[in-house]
Parts: C-alpha cells; structure tokens; sequence
C-alpha cells in the first residue's frame, strides 16, 4: 500500500488541507471558507468552530476524492494563521471568539506593557517589540476589557493548535507558533517568566512547546468516525503559516529566503542563530527546523495594494477581463509593463493600513507622489507594484545588515506569479528570483513536517 501524508492549513479565509504522496505529488486538495467577524471597526475574529468544521469537511473530500484507504496516511501536520488567541475554559470550551493577527483593539494595551515592562527588558526576553499582531496583547486586553470571560480562561493556544487538539485530544504548541505569542523567549526556548510574571499571566495557562516535527498525538475514534481517518494515525506539530510556507518553498538553511506577496507582503531569512535587529525593524522568531531561527518584515499592504486599486478605479479593466476570460490582474499587469521604468517619477507609497516592518508606524498612510499630467492609469498601476517592492527591499536591506549573504529569493503567493512583477522584483532587490513549479504553501510544508515526524523521512 502506497503511503500518504495530510497537510492541513488553517488560514484567515479558510482552510486547506491536502493529500500527498511521499514525493510531495498533491493527490487530492480542498478547501473551505469561513467568515471572519468584524463586531468593532478595527475588530477582527473567528469563531473556532468554523475551523473545526472546515478541517472535517476538508479531510473528508480529499479522502473521497482520492480514494485512497485512510491507514495510508502515515503522519498529519500543520499550518495556521499566526499570533490569534483562542481561549478555553476547564472543560476545554471555547470562552469567546479567537482575537486574530489583524485585530487592532490592542494598540493602548501595547502602549501599556511597553511601558510596564520597560522596551529594553521587553526585547532582550521576546526578542520583539509590542505591537496589536501578537498574543499577549491580547491576553492582556481580556484581562482588562472583559474580567469575566478572563475568569474563566484555562488555556491560551493558536488557531492550527485548537484543530490539533480536536483531532487528537491533546493541548500543546511548537516552537514557531510560540514564538509568535510575545510570551515566548526565542533565544533560549522557554515561556518567558518576565513577560508572564511581570503582566500576571499564570504560566498554566500556556501549553506544553514541542518541535514543530514532533508528533503532538493521535486521532482519537470519535475522530476518526466523524472524519474517514485511521484511528491512531499520528499528528505532528506543524507550524505557524509563514515558516511552514517555508518549509514548503525549501528555504530552511541559514541565508536562504522567501519573499511572499500576498494581501501583504513578508520578507523571510532563514538564520542559524538568533539575529536580533537592535532597532526592531524585523521579528526574529523560531523556525519550524531545529535549530534554526529566522528574520521576518511583513508590510501590511503589499498585493493589498493593488488590490484597493482593482476595486477603486479599474472598472475598466475589470470588464476586459470578463471579456477576455483572464484574471483581472493580468490586464493590470500588461498595463503596468507599457509605462517606462520608475513610472516618470511617480512613486506610490504603501501604507494603506499603516505599516509593521521596517516602519512601525499603524497611523502611516499612503500617497502617490508624484503625480503630473503625463500620469496614466498604466503609471498609477506600475508606481503600485514599484512602491511596494521597495517596501519589501526595505526590509532586505535589513536582513542584509544583519550580516545575512542573500544569494537568490524564493518568490510565492499570487503576486510572483506575474512574470513582470518578478522582473521589478529582480531589479529592486538585485537578487535573482526563484518560483516553484507548485506552490501549496503552509499545507505543503506541514505535510514536510509529517513526513519526518512519522518516520518516513
């Protein structure tokens, strides 16, 4: 019997979980969607069920699709949206929706542990700054905002971790997810006593931290009736989506990196060894490799950029591309292509939902600068993806002033697709520009995980 792996990502949109064969051949791939709930301007959550459901009916199809016999698969892992706080209670229920990585009510309560635990001391146990993304902000502003709810709290976990533990009935993380919470010391591996003691988090509260390709438990019967999967197959940690992505695209040794460009944009270098930027201009976190560690800038707005200009002003083009049958970004980039280099000086700045790295600044705003009567829509479009490739060589000249050699970026998400994009790429990181043949992403790398946390490799 031929032998499989499952990898399952638990995204902002939705969830995706994948079947492939030991060569990484995808058999058989699903996805479902989940909305995400905005109760406050500002506010972002999700309902945990609704991963819950997903996973199910993912696993489902993909085994239905495939045909495959469940005792195939040899291993599960994981990736999952970073930093969103999922809150249980004694009897492991759900407490309220989960806080996700773009919710923005945290900006004072940052302000305050900032200065409650002093910058200096704050950076040298998490390695990071205080900013509205990460999870103990978030801990923090329940604690504060909402006692009761807090009262009841017995478990703080991350969202690919919440499915982990239905499918398997154990409660625990990995290294790069804790990592991402603001609790967790990235240098010396440990819940960070100054962070949890300091702010009057109770260390119980903060789950076991395995390797990302440890296995982490075993589908449980209940499981395995409601799913189609074999009861004890066994469940890895996984990772958090942005080092399981790189997992996926092989960047895991020290100088490798990838560059995302997705809805935003994130530079990722791969480290042997702890770099911290003194400035905070880029996270330093765990990787999902052994060992290994890496640097991370994220802008807020990368392909979000251009996708404010697609929904604003290109009705136009929106209705050649219904026209022709293409996707309306290749109408955009064919536009972009026929305006000179440097778009005649018209330069796009991308901060349309402030910024996170290199500049944290959550009040900083966009503008076309620039703008004369020889601007055209094919110059707004191509001062767009200039403008936010120099935010993204931004946060690479950072990396490489952490004594970082970038030899060649690995390109994905839906931005490097476009062979234009990946030119201006080339030209403003001066870097050469690498894409994979498939790209699966966070799922990809969490079936990697598996693959080595069963045995296989």
């Amino acid at each position: 019997m031929a032998a499989h792996l499952l990898g399952i990502d638990v995204g902002t949109s939705g969830t995706k979980t994948i079947l492939v064969d030991l060569k990484g051949k995808v058999i058989a791939s699903a996805a479902e969607s989940y909305p995400l709930l905005t109760p406050k301007p500002g506010w972002t959550e999700q309902d945990p069920e609704d991963w819950w459901r997903a996973t199910k009916k993912t696993i489902r199809k993909v085994l239905k699709v495939s045909g495959v016999n469940a005792k195939s698969i040899k291993g599960i892992g994981f990736s999952g949206q970073m930093h969103g706080s999922v809150f249980l209670n004694r009897d492991h229920e759900v407490v309220r929706p989960c806080l996700l990585w773009n919710d923005n009510r945290t900006a004072e309560v940052c302000e305050e542990v900032t200065r409650h635990i002093g910058q200096k001391a704050l950076h040298k146990a998490v390695s990071n700054p205080c900013l509205t993304g990460f999870t103990l902000p978030k801990v923090v502003w329940l604690k504060k905002h909402e006692p009761r709810s807090f009262e009841k709290v017995r478990h703080v976990i991350l969202p690919k971790d919440y499915v982990r533990f239905r499918l398997t009935g154990e409660i625990l993380t990995e290294v790069s997810d804790a990592a991402g919470t603001l609790m967790y010391d990235v240098r010396n591996n440990n819940w960070s006593g100054t962070i949890l003691d300091g702010l009057g988090i109770p260390r119980e509260f903060l789950p076991e931290v395995r390797g990302s390709q440890e296995v982490c438990g075993t589908i449980t019967r209940m499981v395995a009736k409601e799913t189609g999967l074999a009861e004890g197959t066994p469940c890895v940690g996984g990772a958090a989506d942005q080092p399981a992505g790189a997992v996926g695209t092989g960047v895991v040794n020290h100088g490798q990196v990838m560059c995302s460009l997705g809805t935003s944009g994130v530079v990722f270098a791969a480290t042997g060894a702890p770099q911290v930027d003194p400035k905070e201009r880029l996270h330093t976190f765990n990787h999902a490799v052994p060992d290994t560690w890496y640097l991370m800038g994220c802008m807020l707005s990368a392909g979000g950029s251009l996708a404010w200009y697609r929904d604003h002003f290109a009705d136009s083009e929106r209705r050649e591309a219904r026209k022709r049958k293409i996707d309306v970004y290749e109408i955009l980039m064919e536009k972009a292509a026929r305006a000179p280099i440097g778009s005649e000086g018209l330069f796009f700045l991308p901060y349309l939902t402030g910024e996170r790295s290199p500049h944290k600044d959550p009040y900083a705003r966009g503008a076309f600068v620039g703008l004369s009567v020889r601007s055209t829509p094919d110059h707004l479009i191509r001062s767009i993806v200039e403008g936010v490739t120099f935010g993204l060589r931004d946060c690479l000249e950072v990396v490489r002033q952490q004594k970082v050699n970038v030899s060649e970026v690995r390109a994905t998400g839906g931005g490097a697709r476009s062979p234009f994009w990946r030119q201006v790429l080339a030209d403003v990181l001066q870097a050469p520009i690498a894409i994979l043949e498939s790209e699966e992403g966070g799922a990809m790398g969490g079936a990697i995980l598996a693959s080595v946390g069963s045995g296989e490799y």
